[in-house]
């Protein structure tokens, strides 16, 4: 997993928005994804240009460096809808630019480009796919409407989308390097899904590793993300609404039989007692399990003396039963055959104990409590978030629009699309991208010129975009070398498709374009400034109300608690990242989300004591003072904080009451 690295010496003395355009990520090298960086883009210029179709090659060749930005580690299904869905509009962006730009002047080109704009940028605040696709949509609206190609508008983007197509065929076909042999390597189809599984029995040990010390917090961080990877792994787009494959299936109960875990240690977290280190073992023998495809054997059992051990044993039992039985609905007894140390626990019918019928249930049909609906997705289009952030990005892609065609010049087309990104949030705080973006493309163009005075034409070209697309992988670790390799590429795609070479003036328009972007990103907008923000901490607190209501209700519905319990946390993680990045702006813009931090880290000490109560509740029935005025001041805190920060009192009245 990629996690961020800070500079923690200059964080001590530099400002939060210059520190985080010095941060970078730090992981392993996704290699899958360099292969199929090399055979992707350049392959496809080279068969346009053996054919002397070099401009449907250019096209082809951006809808797969395009699709390679998107193509993030997670489970093969996933890869088909991060990136198909921006793939599609992308095309669609194509042809709406090329009539577009061949029907229309100045004046009425630049109308259309800003009300595409406002759609775009809107739709992006649904989430991170529509961001991706409103991204796509604008940039190649803006090259079809100013790169001189002889196709028509919908030959561009058949080509556009044969491109990012061919991305995903190979994200399908190719296995990922170092798959095991064995009975893995015939179903390879599951190895990101099988992966993410076993990160969340790793950060479960992680978890219960660190209780009673200092990272407790981050850990439990940690397991929310590998939760949610997983979630999104599992529950990506398919055929058919349940599982097709023995595979899934039992990938799909692994994951159900993480779930009490992860409840059980964060209830042991809450409480903070340090645990003996056999208490962690037991998940990390799962995750191997998980990983091999053989059998967990025998489990540590912890010692039964409080309610979270007693919750986490019981998981344990029913985890030793998931993976014995593969995933399989049986009446097989409730029952460890593979604890070592204890007696055995509870038996009975595993699907009429709550905790195997709330697993059975989740792994069936409960992977995502929040299905996608269109009303749902119209408020958060229409809603204080899409509103803003469609304003900013209307402004700055008619904008940049404008001023290029004013400029007369012949790779106009770059002003806008480079505001596409620069005006993304996303991808960071304002200053911190526009720095990025101005060193990464200085950077990138400099480099380019030095290749390009040396290599042949077209071979050389063709091979810097093959070895571009390889490293555009590990670029994503940091946004100025991205932008760099993704410069010298773009330059190079130019020059093959009969363009002059246009390096110096491809930092002049990126430079013009930050001055745009830092401009209108600070100037006084119509309605609430930290719309984005604000929103995702609305969400989370209703999230977290919803989930602790279900608690307080004694319902022994242990699949939708634990659906409310996973929605509670993936909001927070949202907001959390949305306060992060607001809070590393320019002092003008961070003080309108001042105070959203301590909310949220007001809700995430909420829904950790939801949480401890319903392990306490499974257990004893009735809960302990020290949980009933735990929530009484979360709640008294919860209330004042959120009026401090500005935030609607919509959700508080049902807090309070809670």
């Amino acid at each position: 997993m990629v996690v961020p690295r800070p500079f923690s010496a200059a964080s001590r003395v530099l400002p939060p928005w210059l520190t985080h355009a010095l941060r970078t990520q730090r992981g392993p090298v996704p290699w899958n994804a360099v292969v199929r960086g090399a055979l992707a883009a350049g392959p496809l210029l080279l068969a346009a240009v053996l054919t002397g179709r070099e401009s449907l090659g250019v096209m082809a060749a951006l809808g797969a460096m395009l699709a390679g930005i998107n193509d993030r580690p997670g489970s093969r299904r996933v890869a088909v809808h991060r990136i198909g869905v921006p793939a599609l509009a992308g095309a669609a962006g194509l042809v709406v630019g090329t009539y577009a730009g061949e029907g229309l002047g100045a004046v009425p080109l630049t109308l259309i480009l800003t009300a595409l704009g406002l759609l775009a940028g809107a739709v992006s605040a649904v989430g991170p796919v529509a961001s991706g696709a409103g991204t796509q949509l604008l940039v190649a609206a803006a090259i079809g409407a100013g790169m001189p190609l002889p196709e028509a508008g919908w030959q561009r983007a058949l080509f556009f989308l044969a491109g990012a197509g061919w991305l995903i065929v190979l994200r399908l076909a190719l296995p990922t390097p170092g798959t095991k042999s064995g009975t893995l390597a015939v179903d390879f189809r599951f190895d990101g899904e099988r992966d993410a599984v076993a990160d969340v029995y790793d950060a479960v040990a992680g978890l219960l590793t660190a209780v009673g010390g200092g990272q407790a917090g981050a850990r439990r961080a940690a397991l929310t993300a590998a939760l949610d990877h997983a979630q999104d792994a599992l529950a990506g787009p398919r055929l058919r609404r349940y599982a097709s494959s023995s595979a899934e299936r039992r990938l799909r109960a692994q994951y159900a039989a993480a779930l009490p875990l992860a409840e059980a240690a964060t209830a042991l977290a809450w409480a903070g007692d340090a645990l003996p280190a056999r208490t962690a073992e037991g998940p990390r023998r799962l995750a191997a399990a998980v990983r091999t495809g053989a059998p967990c054997g025998p489990l540590p059992a912890p010692a039964r003396t409080v309610p979270g051990l007693r919750a986490l044993d019981d998981a344990l039992l029913h985890a030793a039963e998931a993976f014995d039985r593969g995933g399989k609905k049986t009446g097989s007894a409730w029952d460890a055959g593979g604890r070592d140390g204890q007696e055995p626990g509870p038996r009975g019918d595993a699907g009429s104990h709550p905790l195997g019928r709330g697993a059975e249930q989740t792994a069936h049909k409960g992977l995502h409590l929040r299905p996608l609906r269109v009303t749902a997705l119209l408020r958060t289009v229409t809603g204080t978030a899409g509103r803003e952030y469609g304003f900013r990005v209307a402004l700055c892609y008619g904008a940049s629009a404008a001023v290029a065609q004013a400029l007369h010049h012949v790779h106009w087309y770059w002003l806008p699309a480079t505001a596409v990104f620069l005006v993304k949030p996303d991808l960071g705080p304002l200053v911190s991208r526009v720095l990025n973006r101005a060193a990464g493309t200085v950077l990138g163009a400099l480099v380019f010129a030095g290749f390009a005075a040396v290599l042949p034409r077209p071979e050389g070209l063709v091979a810097l975009v093959a070895v571009s697309g390889a490293l555009i992988p590990v670029a994503t670790r940091h946004f100025a070398a991205q932008t760099a390799v993704v410069t010298v590429l773009v330059l190079a795609l130019v020059i093959v498709g009969g363009e002059p070479e246009a390096s110096w003036s491809r930092i002049g328009e990126t430079l013009l374009a930050c001055a745009i972007v830092l401009i209108v990103g600070h100037l006084p907008a119509p309605g609430q400034r930290g719309g984005n923000v604000k929103a995702r901490l609305a969400s989370a607190t209703d999230a977290a109300h919803a989930y602790l209501t279900h608690v307080l209700s004694a319902t022994d519905d242990r699949a939708a608690r634990w659906a409310l319990r996973r929605e509670a946390y993936r909001t927070l993680a949202e907001a959390r990242a949305a306060i992060d990045r607001a809070s590393a702006e320019l002092p003008t813009l961070a003080r309108h989300t001042e105070g959203t931090d301590e909310v949220a880290a007001t809700l995430e000490r909420l829904v950790d004591t939801t949480t401890a109560c319903a392990v306490h509740l499974d257990d004893t029935g009735r809960l302990t003072p020290r949980h009933t005025e735990r929530l009484a001041t979360l709640l008294d805190e919860l209330v004042d904080q959120r009026e401090r920060a500005g935030l609607a009192a919509e959700s508080t009245p049902g807090l309070r009451s809670a």
